[in-house]
């Protein structure tokens, strides 16, 4: 399965660094960053049938869907496996827009479909500002204190440099955050707005060397990175075909390396249950792509995801290798590999394979080198003693010892009241 990349492009997340690594991975939990997430795509569908439509093919629960609130949406192949998810939001009554790739799989399936809806492009900046002073800063800058009073998930307006713009309540970092969204068309005059006015609350922007440790701290499983989008089985070469056709280079489906030697793709996707998201699966109706699959795992699931805390002298072992002579260990980039990988790595107990590690990465706040992994449910308690093999197969290779602990591995302190 693995390959070797042609290049990375360091568009996503703007520049590597813009201050340094170490001091941007501290600013979520000490100040606030604002990051750039425009990359993502938009789609906005309307009309009669645009809500069945997600429906159909959305393992969310619809029954309580308010104007201006979101969801995190997900969509399912037929076997209950992740093919996209992203943010969903509601704007009318018959007005959604859906923030990610999800817009592609529902767009494709609005084409082949009987639906009384239709779609457009939609092209908007996205800017995270999230930290402990986020909320005193963009009511500084706004002047509304409906942020105070914003629920989770749930978008209110405010005036930012005489633009009125959407502020969605959320917390990728697990902290206080907001999500600024607009038309890009005014998206440069909003983002320097609010450099200028954070520069009174320690705004740092968020480079492309930590973005990916942000989500791997709140345990925010990341598509070719955690998990292989399910759009590689045969029936699937439709919309296989339909969305590569339509992805720039960043966002193709990623090089894959690592201990972990899987002999199908299929063995890298993963469901919204092991990824942590059982939650937003409902089983209170039948009627959607992958429901069936989905309410058997979720009456039994049989992986889930955990965080794992590997040892420190295990991780200076292999990195003291590149000092000594002969064959050394893969190299483990800080803080963590920025090739655009799926770095999958067994995670093992006598020698047995009980998981998946993924989105290894370097916590400088915590001083500890963590990964997600989906592990299975009879070594899940936290405490459990496993090892981390490191190293491609054929390569020399490491076994690092590693402790399960929970996902998140920060404390979350994104919701609740605010005011």
């Amino acid at each position: 399965m693995r390959q070797e990349p042609e290049g990375y492009a360091w568009s996503r997340f703007g520049q590597p660094e813009y201050t340094n690594w170490l001091d941007e991975s501290m600013s979520w939990k000490e100040t606030c960053y604002i990051g750039d997430w425009s990359f993502l795509w938009q789609h906005r569908f309307t009309g009669p049938d645009a809500l069945k439509l997600i429906s159909d093919f959305t393992v969310n629960n619809f029954e309580v869907f308010d104007l201006y609130q979101s969801k995190h949406a997900v969509h399912t192949n037929k076997d209950g496996k992740v093919i996209h998810e992203g943010v969903l939001t509601r704007f009318g009554d018959e007005d959604f827009m859906v923030h990610g790739r999800g817009g592609f799989w529902l767009a494709y399936n609005l084409e082949k479909g009987n639906y009384d809806a239709s779609v457009t492009n939609e092209d908007w900046f996205m800017y995270q500002v999230s930290g402990p002073n986020a909320l005193a800063l963009l009511q500084k800058l706004s002047g509304s204190q409906d942020l105070a009073d914003a629920r989770y998930m749930r978008a209110v307006t405010i005036t930012v440099a005489g633009h009125e713009i959407f502020a969605l309540r959320q917390g990728m970092a697990g902290e206080i955050g907001f999500e600024l969204q607009g038309p890009s068309s005014i998206g440069a005059e909003i983002y320097q707005a609010v450099l200028e006015a954070g520069r009174d609350f320690g705004i740092r922007k968020m480079g492309g060397r930590i973005a990916m440790i942000n989500h791997l701290e709140a345990s925010f499983p990341t598509i070719a990175t955690d998990y292989i989008p399910a759009i590689f089985d045969e029936d699937m070469s439709g919309y296989r075909e339909y969305f590569l056709s339509s992805m720039p280079p960043f966002a193709k489906p990623a090089y894959i390396n690592g201990s972990y030697d899987g002999k199908d793709i299929s063995e890298y996707y993963r469901s919204p249950i092991e990824l942590g998201w059982a939650k937003v699966v409902t089983t209170k109706r039948n009627d959607y792509l992958g429901a069936e699959a989905l309410a058997a795992e979720k009456q039994s699931p049989k992986r889930v995801l955990r965080t794992l805390e590997w040892n420190g002298d295990d991780v200076l072992e292999v990195q003291r290798s590149l000092f000594e002579p002969g064959e050394h260990f893969a190299y483990m980039e800080m803080p963590r590999d920025q090739r655009g990988y799926m770095w999958a790595d067994r995670v093992e107990v006598d020698g047995e394979l009980v998981g998946v590690a993924t989105s290894r990465g370097y916590s400088y706040y915590f001083r500890k080198m963590l990964s997600l992994a989906t592990i299975n449910v009879d070594h899940a308690d936290v405490g459990t003693e496993v090892e981390v093999l490191w190293g491609a197969p054929g390569q020399r290779q490491k076994a690092i010892r590693a402790v399960v602990c929970p996902a998140p591995y920060k404390e979350d302190r994104s919701r609740g009241q605010l005011g």
